[in-house]
Order: structure tokens, then C-alpha cells, then sequence
């Protein structure tokens, strides 16, 4: 039996990892459909904002097993900024994003005023129930970016071994990353109670 899972996303990065992420191959993730526009987040969290997609998403593809990811960096300095608004953090892209992040970080020179984590909330919803799934990883921010793997914030997030996630090769940032973390429990729930019953 194979298990199909809709991502609500257009991001052909966040797919790619999604797909290295889930090993069971009795599960198979799928973008969302090029016909289907996703609505605007406009939720006040992450689980808003995961819930936003997936339902708009399961509405469009009635009776598939859909799932809405929102994911963000929350620096504690910045209180909690870029959080839900991550992505368009800058109004632009991710090297922008990366630029006003480490401006606003520029009072903040003691590793200790630098700490961040990444988080990541799912959404599930099928014909049965709507469910969250949630990951979250520790860090700092780093004071320059950093390696040429990942997408986003991974070149100025950095764990506490003091490494980068754009430092670690994608299998590597895979089992620790706070997305890993949050479909790694989505995988086991399916597994459970959707492959063996």
C-alpha cells in the first residue's frame, strides 16, 4: 500500500528535504498541484499559518491525506522576529532576509545575546482529523553566513557544536534539523495509524 501525502507548498527545496526526511517508502510526498494557488499566511502563528494551508489544500484535493508546514527562526533579542514572517522577512529573498537579520543582530556582540532556534509546526489534516506535529532546534545566530548547503537561514543558524546547517551536508542537517524533528513524528503517526491498520 502506498500513502500519498500533499505538501501545501510551491517550495521545491522544502519538498526535496521533505522527501530525504521521510524513508519510508510506503509513503510518498507530493508537491501541491501546479493548478492550485495557496492562500496568503496570514495567521498569528505557526500553527495558523500550517493550518491555513493544509486546509485550504485538503478543500481543493477532497479525500487525499494533505499537510500544511510552516517553519520560521525566532531570535530571542528580537522577540521572536523574524518568526511566522521568516520568509518575507526582507520583502525580498533569502540573502536579503539574511542581511537584516544580522543588522538588527549588530548591538548583540556576547554569544549568549545570539540565541535563536528554528521551529516547525505541521498540519495534518485527512478524512479522519486535522493533527499537529511540531520540531524545534536550539541555536545562535551566527556573525556571517556561513556554507553553501540549505536554503534560508541556514548559513547564520548555528548549533551549539558551532556549525552552521549550511555547513552540514543535507543527510546530516536531515537528522537534526526542526524540520526532521517534526516529520520524523508525522512519519511514525502515519506509520502507526494509517499503514498498519
Amino acid at each position: 500500500m502506498k500513502l500519498k501525502v500533499f505538501l501545501a507548498t510551491k517550495n521545491e527545496n522544502k519538498v526535496k528535504e521533505i522527501r530525504r526526511i521521510i524513508t519510508d517508502s510506503r509513503i510518498e510526498i507530493l508537491p501541491c498541484p501546479g493548478n492550485i494557488t495557496l492562500p496568503e499566511e496570514t495567521g498569528k502563528s505557526f500553527e495558523e499559518n500550517a493550518y491555513i494551508k493544509a486546509s485550504f489544500l485538503s478543500k481543493s484535493l477532497k479525500g487525499e491525506i494533505v499537510a500544511g508546514e510552516d517553519s520560521g527562526l525566532c531570535v530571542e533579542k528580537l522577540g521572536g522576529l523574524p518568526g511566522i514572517y521568516s520568509a518575507r522577512f526582507s520583502g525580498k529573498d533569502d540573502r536579503e532576509n539574511i542581511r537584516k537579520l544580522l543588522k538588527l543582530m549588530l548591538p548583540y556582540r556576547r554569544i549568549e545575546e545570539r540565541k535563536a532556534k528554528f521551529i516547525t509546526v505541521i498540519c495534518l489534516i485527512t478524512e479522519r482529523e486535522k493533527r499537529f506535529f511540531k520540531g524545534e532546534v536550539e541555536g545562535i545566530i551566527s556573525f556571517t553566513p556561513r556554507g553553501n548547503y540549505g536554503f534560508g537561514y541556514d548559513p547564520v543558524f548555528e548549533i551549539p557544536e558551532g556549525r552552521t546547517f549550511a555547513e552540514m551536508e543535507p543527510e546530516e542537517k536531515n537528522r537534526i534539523s526542526h524540520r526532521a524533528i517534526a516529520f520524523r513524528k508525522l512519519e511514525r503517526y502515519l506509520i502507526d495509524f494509517y499503514l498498519q491498520s
